[in-house]
């Protein structure tokens, strides 16, 4: 409001100058009745952003009555302002019914001066000065209306964007603390599975030796420590900066025999075979299918009985691991939460693979078969093998070795 009222009071001390200075035209009244008009108009100049439709109702009034006293330049000059503002700062609707309005005002002012003077020159000449008076100002502030919307719309835009974006961060965290959890489950479920389970067997079995309860003892011991150090090495990965995890502490596939053989431990016959050449896979396909084949071993040691086979196949763009073991009998070992085959299923579609599970033959067996593409143009089958046959495995071609097969089993088995 200040800052209004200063414009205006510098803006009538300049007309004052002009009007003094002859800026006029004499209609035969005292030169300082022009003032009246003026400080109408620097009246609206005081109101122009509280109140644009009584600023313009204001210059209005005041050209009015400067027409019959004079009419000066220095109240047409601040009557600009007024427009301007009304533009600017008013309704929308408004400002663009303005801009016609005073385009027609300045093509009759033109029309009536050339009417009148009977030359057809006076009606340019006034029809241009009309138009700088009435439509310049319009136009402008329109102009610059639309600049501040446009500025307006942009900085809501962005706002939306930002918004979006810390979406976009708390999906992100919430899917990073999903995967830690998964890989927690993954981890500590296999380990604490068998120490459970070994536990159990010393503690319902009476009629065991010492030698016997000493093995379960180192058993449990080694379950117990191997889960420690994964938990460990993966704070540690957790801590690094930089995305690219330490290549010795991830799992791989290549330690699929360290599972098996934990397995054997835990009282069931197991077998591993290694069909194809073993390639370098990336890392998130790598740690995937350890995951998946850790996960499905310790299913088969918590739900299933022996025997238990595992087959990592490698072959073109894609490496296949099957689990298949027998149906338990006697039901559960320990009951389960339901997060295995959910957690295997998002693993593989993670990395753009398939996963299946489920009974196959006569019900008397259960699959777990997870296909993991290497390259990324290898299309992927849908379900990756059939319940009634061996899982789907590449033909060797020649010079490459036979696969490999490890069978463990427990003493006595």
């Amino acid at each position: 409001m200040k800052r209004e009222a200063l414009g205006a009071g510098v803006a009538f001390a300049m007309g004052v100058v002009l009007i003094a200075g002859g800026a006029v035209l004499q209609r035969g009244v005292s030169t300082w009745v022009l003032c009246v008009p003026l400080a109408i108009t620097c009246a609206g100049v005081v109101v122009r952003q509280r109140a644009p439709l009584a600023s313009l109702g204001l210059g209005v009034a005041a050209v009015a009555i400067d027409a019959f006293v004079g009419p000066s330049l220095a109240t047409v000059l601040i009557f600009t302002d007024n427009l301007y503002a009304a533009a600017l700062y008013g309704p929308a609707r408004f400002a663009r019914w303005l801009l016609f309005i005073t385009a027609a005002l300045a093509v009759a002012a033109g029309a009536v001066a050339g009417l009148f003077a009977e030359d057809w020159r006076m009606l340019a000449v006034m029809g241009v000065q009309a138009g700088l008076v009435l439509v310049t100002p319009v136009t402008t502030a329109l102009v610059l209306r639309e600049q501040r919307d446009r500025a307006a719309a942009e900085r809501v835009r962005a706002e939306q964007v930002a918004h979006l974006a810390e979406l976009d961060r708390q999906a992100a965290v919430a899917a990073e603390r999903t995967r830690m959890a998964r890989e927690l489950h993954d981890m500590i479920a296999n380990h604490f599975s068998a120490i459970a389970i070994q536990s159990t067997a010393a503690l319902s079995r009476k009629d065991l030796d010492a030698a016997t309860v000493r093995k379960i003892m180192e058993s449990v011991r080694e379950n117990s420590v191997k889960g420690l150090a994964e938990m460990r090495a993966m704070i540690g990965l957790l801590r690094q900066e930089g995305d690219d995890p330490a290549e010795a502490t991830r799992p791989r596939l290549a330690d699929a025999e360290t599972l098996v053989e934990r397995v054997t431990r835990a009282g069931l016959v197991a077998e591993l075979r290694i069909q194809g050449l073993p390639g370098e896979l990336p890392a998130s396909v790598d740690l995937a299918g350890y995951r998946i084949l850790q996960e499905a071993l310790t299913n088969a040691l918590k739900h299933g009985d022996s025997p238990v086979r595992a087959v990592i196949s490698y072959e073109v763009g894609r490496v296949l691991v099957s689990v298949e073991n027998a149906v338990g009998g006697r039901g559960a070992r320990l009951p389960g939460a339901g997060a295995g085959l959910i957690g295997m299923r998002e693993r593989a579609s993670l990395v753009g693979g398939s996963f299946e599970a489920g009974s196959s033959g006569d019900g008397d067996l259960w699959r777990v078969v997870a296909v993991l593409p290497t390259a990324d143009d290898q299309a992927l089958p849908v379900g990756g093998w059939d319940r009634d046959r061996e899982p789907v495995v590449g033909s060797r071609g020649e010079g490459e070795r036979s696969p490999s097969v490890l069978e463990v089993r427990p003493e006595g088995a």
